[in-house]
């Protein structure tokens, strides 16, 4: 299985803000946002496997830095940053631009992870990935760390998953 660039898994997606995706502080909804970073990621883990479905695995390190609001446009730019043996890691990077400024920032940023599948809906294997520009390396460079503190995070949940109750608490 060959490996592919990155910017083969690039997906760049920039929309409007709309005044029903705004919160009482009149800022987008962090759910609105997450919906469109998901979407986002989504396309570039199909593009990198090349698969009729991926999952999300996991969403992790969202990292919500600047308010959006009406007179913004908002980016989403996702890519694959670091591969698994059956699993992907989706770089989402959000920008936000003041349209009557041009001032463009930094909004959020997230890590999620998909796992493509089969017709039987099994997990199967993906390509590598070949980072090039100082960014695609740094992200690339730190996969394995971000990757072993998933596990554990897997670990941890299996754990308190087995601690939980399925019982109506009104009974």
């Amino acid at each position: 299985m060959q490996a592919k660039k990155v910017k083969e898994t690039r997906v760049v997606q920039t929309d409007q803000v709309l005044i029903n995706d705004l919160n009482n502080y009149h800022t987008l909804f962090g759910g609105v946002l997450m919906k469109k970073m998901d979407a986002c990621a989504t396309l570039s883990a199909r593009r990198h496997s090349r698969v009729k479905e991926c999952v999300t695995a996991s969403t992790d390190s969202v990292n919500f830095i600047e308010p959006i609001r009406v007179s913004d446009s908002v980016c989403v730019e996702s890519f694959v940053s670091y591969t698994g043996k059956r699993s992907m890691e989706i770089f989402c990077k959000v920008v936000a631009e003041d349209l009557e400024t041009g001032k463009r920032r930094i909004a959020a940023t997230a890590f999620l992870t998909f796992v493509p599948l089969d017709e039987n809906k099994r997990p199967i294997e993906v390509p590598g990935v070949i980072p090039e520009t100082e960014e695609e390396k740094f992200l690339y460079d730190t996969g394995k760390e971000r990757e072993k503190i998933r596990k554990l995070k897997r670990q941890q949940n299996n754990e308190l998953v087995s601690k939980l109750s399925v019982d109506k608490p009104w009974d």
